[in-house]
């Protein structure tokens, strides 16, 4: 089964755009889970781009899409 390709939004379209997911935002002091490091805490940030997360045994930079990392 493949998946459906994905369709433009035409501008003479009388329907909405869909919407553009927000991307993920982390502050210093965030507690953080990682499907690959586990539980950490966010102890950098450079704004939307990476984060600095201690994970206790290794701190490690985290670039952005955040996909594998979610706020707790």
């Amino acid at each position: 089964m493949t998946k459906p390709a994905f369709r433009r939004h035409l501008p003479s379209s009388p329907f909405k755009a869909p919407a553009a997911p927000h991307p993920k935002q982390f502050s210093v002091g965030d507690r953080v889970t990682h499907d690959e490091h586990g539980l950490g805490w966010v102890v950098g940030a450079e704004g939307e781009t990476a984060v600095l997360v201690d994970f206790g045994t290794a701190r490690t930079r985290i670039t952005s899409p955040f996909s594998k990392m979610t706020k707790l």
